[in-house]
């Protein structure tokens, strides 16, 4: 009895279970093809920068394009679950189409960007869908835990995928690997087959329909002030993550296998958030702890262009500076998710998060392409202190918002029972 009642009320509730389960399940299977595919490219097919660039480009783009017109379409859906299995699914089928395709021995460079780019197309649809179905799940005072619950499991792919990949790459072969990807989607469609839950009615096709979530984002002064905060935050972390690698391995002479430790260490913090953020936002608020989030998360990295010395003092830094980032960026991630949860209106919760999507994805090949031309133009230390300096002041455009002072989140006039028997 003791040892159930130390399981999250949510993981004894039948439907959110079964809707967790898959989802855990996908993100690593996710991270799998996060090594498995570029690997196919390079070991493969011979992929050199440039392509390995265009794949990369076919992962991100649908994510530019495709975030406000599918949330559009999504909010206008009676059935989301319904179009999120078939994401699922067709995520699943674009998949085996590489290992097929190899073992027939006809895969091509245009196959792998072609699949990139459907599973990002069918990724975002899924997402689009998501930000509803979580939420006709979840009632109010439990959008803190869902939401660590779903934080912690990607902070578990986070550990455990990269690993995974790298076994059944030298095991199977980087192609055959993509199967094990394929797999999880169709555990993810199995159970959210069997998830019920009342979805919120379609909304109405009016006038501004498509551009309505983007108003809304830019008229709601604390959605503005999340929105700038954030995408000041990405635009400088995809300059300092755009560099950090050849800095590690060029400046500070670390190894590709002690450099994967250090990262991992950023994944044990960010389970480690994951599983204190109730806490945090209990003790401090909701709006405090978005502040100390911000703060946590950016901080630390300024540890990482001041790190010099001897080789041991190098890595102990780095270290740190990965493992109390990652703790904080998951308080910031879950506060952030349970306040959006908790304010946007169903009726176009899709076409905001499509629109707050698509704006902050769009910050991120902006950074990189800013990253690399200072890197080469005054050196990779100086960028980084830029970088990381500059995302430090992310948390000012959330300082005159009422965000700060908020300590509860907001309360929905109508809220439904989430379905499902424990």
């Amino acid at each position: 009895m003791a040892l159930v009642e130390r399981i999250p009320a949510l993981l004894r509730e039948r439907t959110f279970r079964r809707y967790w389960t898959g989802q855990t399940v996908s993100l690593v299977g996710d991270q799998i093809s996060l090594i498995a595919l570029p690997l196919a490219a390079v070991l493969i097919l011979g992929a050199d920068a440039a392509e390995m660039g265009w794949l990369k480009t076919a992962e991100l783009l649908p994510a530019l394009l495709l975030n406000m017109p599918l949330g559009a379409w999504a909010d206008r859906q009676a059935r989301r679950r319904r179009a999120m299995i078939a994401a699922d699914l067709g995520r699943a089928a674009l998949m085996l189409t590489l290992p097929v395709a190899y073992a027939l021995d006809a895969l091509t460079l245009g196959q792998l960007y072609a699949v990139a780019f459907g599973i990002g197309a069918l990724t975002v649809l899924f997402e689009a869908c998501n930000a509803t179905l979580l939420v006709a799940l979840v009632p109010t005072d439990r959008y803190i835990q869902a939401n660590a619950l779903v934080n912690g499991s990607r902070s578990m792919s986070w550990l455990a995928g990269p690993g995974i990949g790298g076994v059944l790459v030298q095991v199977l072969t980087a192609p055959f690997a993509l199967v094990a990807d394929a797999l999880t989607y169709v555990v993810s469609a199995g159970y959210l087959a069997r998830v019920k839950a009342v979805e919120p009615p379609p909304a109405p096709v009016a006038k501004g329909h498509f551009t309505e979530g983007l108003r809304w984002v830019l008229r709601d002064s604390s959605m503005r002030a999340l929105f700038a905060s954030s995408g000041t935050v990405q635009f400088f972390n995809y300059m300092f993550h755009t560099l950090f690698v050849l800095y590690a391995t060029a400046e500070l002479d670390i190894s590709a296998g002690l450099l994967g430790l250090i990262l991992g260490a950023g994944a044990v913090g960010g389970l480690i958030g994951a599983a204190c953020s109730g806490a945090v936002v209990r003790r401090i608020g909701i709006g405090a702890s978005l502040v100390v989030g911000f703060l946590g998360f950016t901080l630390p990295l300024l540890l990482i262009p001041l790190a010099d010395g001897p080789l041991p003092l190098v890595v102990a830094v780095l270290f740190v500076a990965e493992f109390l980032s990652c703790v904080a960026v998951m308080i910031v991630d879950i506060a952030a998710g349970s306040f959006q949860m908790a304010v946007i209106p169903d009726a176009i919760r899709s076409r905001v998060m499509g629109a707050y999507r698509m704006l902050n994805h769009g910050f991120r090949p902006l950074g990189a392409l800013t990253g690399g031309m200072l890197g080469a133009a005054i050196g990779l230390r100086p960028t980084l202190w830029i970088a990381t300096g500059g995302a430090v002041l992310a948390v000012l455009w959330l300082l005159p918002s009422p965000l700060p002072r908020m300590r509860e989140l907001p309360v929905k006039e109508e809220e439904s029972t989430p379905v499902g028997a424990s």
